[in-house]
């Protein structure tokens, strides 16, 4: 089987547990019976982890630029990302620095959406994703296009405070939380990878809280 089919079949999977959820037939997938990975604690705070410059963005200057390989770039203010369809889901978040709290509530556009809008080329392969800070990350594209992965504008049915991110940040839950770009700016399809922030200082590329994936 090509490596294409493979992620083609994931792809429309995930597409589908999504849809289960948009339904409200679908929960949230447990991992394991204690739900912790390996090294974490449980918590019930939301610790602010930062560069100690927290941009503050107007939402009338609000903007978010998706180009790269792909078929349809679009540049989207913030009318138009909240004209998208919206999804809701309940996912646990796990923080490099050994901390994970259960259950957290996000609202905002699944990534399944953005990918239909902008339609990656076949050869893309990675996300490039940086923020109104300089951060920035990456990911492979069948991280991105699961169906827990969003760009989150509200936490507990509030909006995302500037302190966590806000106006919208990157939720990828089965990844260490570096991996989601708070105060998300751009996203940018790529056919090959490009380490970002952390990804060149040390941490690891992967991020698998599971196999206690943290430094590289």
């Amino acid at each position: 089987m090509s490596l294409l089919l493979t992620m083609k079949e994931a792809y429309i999977a995930a597409k589908e547990r999504w849809a289960r959820k948009m339904a409200g037939v679908d929960k949230p997938a447990i991992h394991s019976v204690n739900r912790l990975p390996p090294g974490q604690r449980e918590v019930t705070n939301f610790p602010i982890l930062d560069f100690g410059v927290k941009p503050q963005i107007p939402l009338d200057r609000w903007e978010l630029k998706i180009g790269g390989a792909v078929e349809n770039p679009v540049t989207l203010d913030w009318q138009a990302f909240n004209s998208l369809p919206q999804f809701t889901d309940t996912s646990d978040f796990h923080c490099v620095t050994t901390w994970s709290q259960f259950d957290m509530l996000w609202s905002g556009v699944s990534f399944l959406t953005l990918v239909d809008l902008v339609r990656p080329e076949a050869s893309c392969s990675h996300v490039f994703f940086k923020s109104y800070d300089g951060y920035s990350t990456s990911n492979p594209l069948d991280v991105c296009t699961d169906d827990d992965v969003l760009i989150a504008h509200h936490w507990k049915s509030q909006p995302l405070t500037v302190e966590h991110g806000g106006p919208a940040r990157v939720i990828l839950p089965k990844r260490y939380a570096w991996k989601g770009a708070k105060w998300i700016r751009e996203i940018t399809f790529m056919n090959q990878d490009i380490l970002g922030f952390w990804e060149l200082r040390g941490y690891s590329n992967t991020a698998d809280p599971w196999t206690d994936d943290r430094f590289s």
